[in-house]
């Protein structure tokens, strides 16, 4: 489950972007300057993620059978394609009290430390762990720390757990505004109880212990207290560990409380806004610099295209990226950040995947894949790449028409990786201006040998890219 973001691009550019899961809110914690953070250290990371891709696994649409055995059974072909870390969405048993569809959303929780039924078992799922490890990978789970279904224990057994509202139960309530939520099929938690904090603890501590998973990605972190989040971590880290996805990007506290690594919704935002042709290309830069403000150093987020929300509701890669779908990819996966890969993706994914009822997805001959390993395998061994404070910061090389071309470079010591986008659909011929990024590289998909510098023409084509690499 998602909000809606409202991200302020130094106080000038505001971008909504489009609702998600059928919620009409917005992120708590108003965007602001990283001294709130910067003086604080930062959460411990495996150092597996430094230059580690992550890739979302919609159990239920990934194969027909929808089982954790046919995950297991293609983690092979994910390794190939340079995957590092799985991310499961909700494996649990789905609450059937108000669900939604006839299957329900896995994000209405009706057990923590249980797999749902139809998944498979939890010895399937330990099997599942231990194959991605044999095969150098991580596997993180979902995880909805908000609310429960309806038809959790933890309703009837500790009532005590939940937010009241006249006596009642409630849907989540939205910390921007105090009001509920429209999310009819889940239970708001209260977090003013320390039981409750115990209790989930508790349950995410299970799955370490209980199946050696890596990590978490965190549904609506921003609707849990962020004292919370400084609690978990070091209780988890005491297990083994952990790598922490937040599923939030507007409280820059969360880097020094508990995270690795945010949602980059704003640059998500930004990049649809100038694929449908309503802003310049320009607009990255304003994003960037806005980031380098409000968060700390370390910071580094998740950049993506497509993953379950934005495909479900607000389109496939089509519909929101036009042409330049291949172009933007590109651009999430040589920018600053770990680009996510969302299930399908490698065999051209076209269309809505349902969310509460089966819709499997459609493999083909998985047509992308060479695509994506070029770019993967260039983000694992090019420490320009490689995220946070590992890699290298995007220097803008600046062109003779902006806001079409998008060019940067990122160099780490001797490595170095320079991008040149044309971010429209039109032909565009330009010129390469600045200094700095002078040399003779590699094209990557083309493994053609081109000298780059300041004064060069370059020529491209609609929506075309070109990565450099020494």
């Amino acid at each position: 489950m998602t909000k809606c973001l409202m991200a302020s691009v130094l106080g000038l550019l505001i971008l909504t972007g489009a609702c998600r899961n059928q919620a009409q809110n917005t992120q708590s914690g108003a965007t602001g300057p990283a001294d709130s953070t910067s003086s604080a250290q930062a959460p411990p990371a495996p150092d597996w993620a430094k230059n580690a891709t992550i890739y979302e696994v919609n159990t239920r649409q990934f194969s027909k059978e929808g089982t954790f055995k046919a995950v297991t059974a293609q983690l092979p072909r994910l390794k190939e394609m340079g995957v590092d870390i799985v991310w499961l969405m909700p494996i649990y048993p789905i609450s059937q009290k108000n669900k939604k569809g006839s299957l329900g959303s896995p994000y209405a929780i009706a057990d923590y430390t249980a797999v749902n039924p139809s998944y498979g078992t939890l010895a399937d799922f330990k099997t599942l762990v231990q194959r991605a490890h044999g095969l150098g990978m991580k596997v993180v789970l979902d995880w909805v720390a908000n609310h429960t279904g309806w038809d959790h224990k933890w309703v009837t057994q500790h009532p005590d757990y939940y937010t009241l509202v006249k006596g009642k139960m409630t849907t989540p309530i939205d910390p921007s505004n105090g009001k509920p939520t429209d999310w009819t099929d889940v239970a708001d938690l209260n977090y003013d109880n320390p039981n409750l904090r115990k209790a989930m603890t508790d349950a995410m501590a299970f799955w370490l212990r209980e199946c050696d998973i890596d990590g978490f990605r965190c549904d609506v972190a921003g609707f849990v207290p962020n004292d919370y989040w400084a609690e978990v971590r070091p209780a988890l880290d005491k297990v083994k560990p952990v790598f922490m996805l937040s599923e939030w990007e507007a409280e820059p506290a969360h880097f020094k409380s508990c995270f690795n690594m945010t949602y980059g919704w704003g640059m998500h935002t930004v990049m649809k806004a100038v694929a449908q042709g309503a802003k310049p290309a320009t607009v990255i830069d304003s994003m960037m610099t806005l980031n380098r403000q409000r968060f700390p150093a370390w910071y580094y987020q998740m950049q993506f295209t497509q993953n379950h929300d934005e495909n479900t509701w607000n389109g496939t890669l089509k519909e929101s990226y036009r042409d330049g779908a291949d172009a933007f990819i590109v651009l999430c996966s040589t920018l600053e950040g770990m680009p996510l890969v969302y299930n399908g993706m490698e065999s051209n994914l076209n269309k809505r995947l349902a969310f509460f009822e089966k819709d499997s997805i459609e493999w083909g001959n998985y047509a992308k894949t060479d695509f994506f390993k070029s770019l993967l395998t260039l983000k694992h061994r090019n420490r320009a790449l490689w995220n946070g404070e590992a890699g290298g910061k995007a220097i803008k090389i600046p062109t003779g028409d902006d806001a079409r071309v998008y060019a940067f470079y990122r160099q780490k010591d001797s490595d170095r990786v320079t991008v040149i986008l044309n971010l429209s659909g039109v032909p565009v011929t330009t010129r390469l201006e600045g200094a700095g990024y002078e040399g003779t590289f590699m094209e990557i998909f083309t493994r053609t040998s081109s000298e780059v510098k300041p004064g060069i023409s370059v020529t491209l084509k609609p929506w075309e890219y070109r990565v450099y690499t020494n």
